[in-house]
């Protein structure tokens, strides 16, 4: 059975993963806090993904496909103290894109030291290609480097069988997207989306149940798109 460590595995799309996951996989997942098969590990704070890659281990003895889905989504105005700019900015670089990148990495040590194929899943964003809101972008930023770290490991390391993909969804119906929609004005924002609703936790979940499982080898490097057309590359 495949072994899988999940990031943000406690609500929204990682919930909804995890759960697509468990039929077929053995999934040991990453939240603020411990949980049943939910290690707590706070990724804003420096060597949490080691700590975390090391108990997952510990937990599973191997670890085969790693699944980046852990984010924040943090407005961050321009009009914010300096200080406290700076800080919002390094928090969610912290969190999106320099964790994932450590768990890259160890994952890749992993599987060069024992001489095996392993897969990864990143989930950025649309916004990695269309940016976002004034007051987000370290948001767009920290995702769009998301997309360019998973190209960058699949031309790396496909002679060795380590795969990367990347998943870009649109607005998704969590909590967190509930929230945003209210406060900007829901009926506008889904004009802007042909299929003329935001996507559902368990679509964005299909995909990377797929991608970590299925998806043939020669995808390496793809990213996929679920937004509802609302952002057509």
């Amino acid at each position: 059975m495949t072994n899988i460590l999940l990031t943000g595995a406690s609500r929204g799309i990682g919930a909804a993963i995890h759960d697509a996951l468990r039929p077929a996989a053995r999934v040991i997942g990453q939240a603020t806090r411990d949980a049943d098969d939910i290690i707590g590990a706070d990724l804003d704070r420096p060597g949490a993904a080691a700590a975390l890659w090391s108990a997952a281990l510990d937990r599973l003895g191997t670890i085969d496909v790693l699944i980046n889905n852990a984010g924040v989504f943090e407005a961050n105005p321009i009009d914010a103290d300096d200080a406290d700019w700076t800080a919002g900015w390094e928090r969610t670089m912290r969190i999106n894109l320099t964790a994932s990148a450590e768990l890259c990495r160890l994952a890749i040590k992993h599987w060069q030291a024992r001489g095996v194929a392993g897969r990864i899943v990143n989930v950025a964003s649309r916004a990695a290609y269309r940016g976002d809101s004034p007051a987000h972008w370290h948001y767009a930023a920290s995702k769009a480097g998301m997309v360019a770290m998973t190209k960058t490991i699949a031309r790396g390391y496909a002679g060795q069988g380590i795969l990367a993909f990347a998943i870009c969804p649109g607005f998704t119906m969590t909590g967190m997207a509930e929230d945003y929609l209210a406060s900007r004005g829901g009926d506008k924002l889904l004009a802007d989306i042909p299929l003329g609703r935001v996507a559902m936790p368990d679509e964005v979940a299909e995909m990377a149940r797929w991608l970590a499982l299925d998806a043939p080898a020669s995808m390496t490097g793809a990213v996929l798109d679920v937004n509802g057309a609302s952002y057509v590359r």
